[in-house]
């Protein structure tokens, strides 16, 4: 073994991360405080019923598949994804419906029938959501940009202004298009970001070019399965996952890591990985002294993405309005977004995605039944809002606002779970129980985000929903290929 290294969190970057490292030689342990890896994706099984608490769909699965090649390994050993067409339903307030789908001609229609005008200038904001696709792809996907040489080199910028960096998701979408049904269909995109349309750059735009022409995959036995094949082609490399084991402090010495202290022992190593909430990784792991440029008023400052509630129901009944994915809009979808990041209260009112992942696989719930993941966004934590009190209720309007939306009987379930902010706070230690930490709410926080390589301490990384583009899935495994080549191209 040429070098070791700690990962913290087996989260889909840092399970990445140390594929990487493994599949080149490094000795490579990685702690994780929860029972099971997989960070925020956890499976649930209740009753004969399967969810996935967490991320339900995939999106750009070549991002995986370069990871497992990478390692020397074949994707498709290890899960079967299949591709969803329609990729989604969008049902709105006034009784329209839209099947997302790969076909433009199927979509101009759908759209047609409440804004003829919209319809047809949906192949122009594809052809450009595909142009930012490739600008970011080309220029900023693939990069750590880890340092102001990289960022600042004239190439950088000149593709850094083609983004349009100063023009929001919104005010780009109102080139295109009038009709609120379509605006709030292809500004939803930025739940992957937790990050309002008003106020998030254009640049992701692109999402739409990667929902409805790239795909949207569910993957067989759910999307946990996922972290299990990442789980077992790690162990084939030698990686050590422990797990129950819950990081304590990061040693420093002289500027440098020295270790981690974690409540199963201290793992000495000059090389360490967190790929835990990089807020909460520097508050609570490394002494305010070893990191003059995150100080403590320095991670207050930061403005953070919204949360999740989540209900996780099992109703022994199944709805002919549920695809495996589909979004109950309400009448006004920017209302929420003012009353998350203006107001910081949970709407009363929110849009609400469910994944029904037994729609499309037999054997995640019992015959005639449903395993619903449902999911409203909703502020992170503030003393404006008391969980532990206000949660049922919050569940309870919830189930009552997808009764009127046609979804009968909702309220006579099997299973029921609530999952709220303070919960994923306590279980993955996201900072204030946001669900993508830094927000993209600004020019600022969007394009010059906190680093995957620590500005203060020599040979400590971070891996997480840190980069320029989000904290979905794809783009953190991502995130964790890169640094793990990089660390390991550089021995640091």
């Amino acid at each position: 073994m040429r070098h070791q290294a700690v990962v913290i969190g087996a989260g889909f970057g840092g399970l990445a991360c140390a594929i990487i490292l493994a599949s080149k030689g490094w000795k490579v342990k990685v702690l994780e405080r929860q029972q099971a890896p997989g960070g925020k994706l956890q499976r649930i099984q209740r009753e004969g019923y399967t969810f996935d608490r967490g991320l339900s769909s995939i999106t750009m699965p070549h991002m995986f598949r370069s990871l497992f090649e990478k390692a020397g390994a074949d994707l498709e050993d290890y899960i079967g994804l299949y591709e969803l067409e329609p990729r989604s339903r969008n049902i709105f307030a006034d009784g329209s419906v839209v099947d997302m789908s790969r076909d433009a001609e199927k979509m101009k229609d759908q759209i047609s029938t409440f804004s003829p005008t919209d319809a047809l200038q949906y192949e122009s904001f594809l052809r450009e959501s595909a142009e930012l696709y490739q600008l970011s792809e080309e220029h900023f996907m693939n990069r750590l940009l880890s340092n102001w040489k990289e960022k600042a080199n004239p190439a950088m910028l000149r593709n850094f202004l083609r983004a349009r960096p100063a023009t929001s998701l919104q005010s780009l979408l109102r080139r295109y298009f009038n009709h609120p049904n379509t605006l709030a269909m292809l500004s939803r995109y930025l739940t992957v970001a937790g990050s309002s349309p008003q106020q998030s750059p254009s640049i992701f735009a692109l999402l739409g070019h990667v929902e409805a022409r790239m795909g949207v995959h569910g993957v067989r036995g759910g999307t946990y399965s996922i972290v299990e094949a990442m789980v077992r082609l790690a162990l084939e490399l030698g990686v050590e996952i422990i797990t129950g084991s819950e990081a304590k402090h990061i040693a420093v010495r002289k500027g440098r890591v020295a270790g981690v202290e974690s409540d199963s022992g201290f793992y000495g190593t000059d090389t360490v990985i967190a790929a835990g909430d990089l807020l909460t990784m520097n508050r609570d792991l490394l002494d305010e002294k070893d990191r003059p440029s995150m100080r403590d008023d320095k991670i207050r400052s930061y403005k953070l993405s919204h949360s999740s509630f989540v209900l996780l129901a099992g109703v022994p009944r199944q709805y002919s309005k549920l695809l495996h994915h589909t979004i109950f809009f309400p009448e006004s979808y920017t209302r929420e977004f003012q009353e998350i990041f203006e107001y910081g209260q949970p709407p009363r009112h929110p849009a609400l995605y469910v994944c029904h992942s037994g729609y499309s696989e037999k054997g995640l719930a019992p015959e005639g039944s449903s395993n619903l993941y449902i999911s409203a966004k909703v502020p992170y934590l503030t003393p404006l809002t008391d969980w532990e009190k206000e949660a049922k209720a919050y569940g309870e309007n919830i189930l009552s606002d997808l009764q009127n939306y046609g979804l009968t009987d909702i309220d006579k379930y099997d299973v029921m779970e609530l999952y709220t902010p303070q919960n994923i706070a306590a279980d993955t230690l996201a900072y204030k129980g946001s669900a993508y930490g830094i927000s993209y709410n600004s020019l600022r926080q969007t394009f010059f985000r906190p680093g995957h390589r620590s500005k203060d301490v020599e040979g400590l990384w971070f891996v997480g929903g840190i980069g320029y583009f989000g904290g979905s899935t794809p783009l953190v495994t991502l995130a964790g290929r890169l640094v793990g080549e990089y660390i390991d191209a550089y021995k640091v």
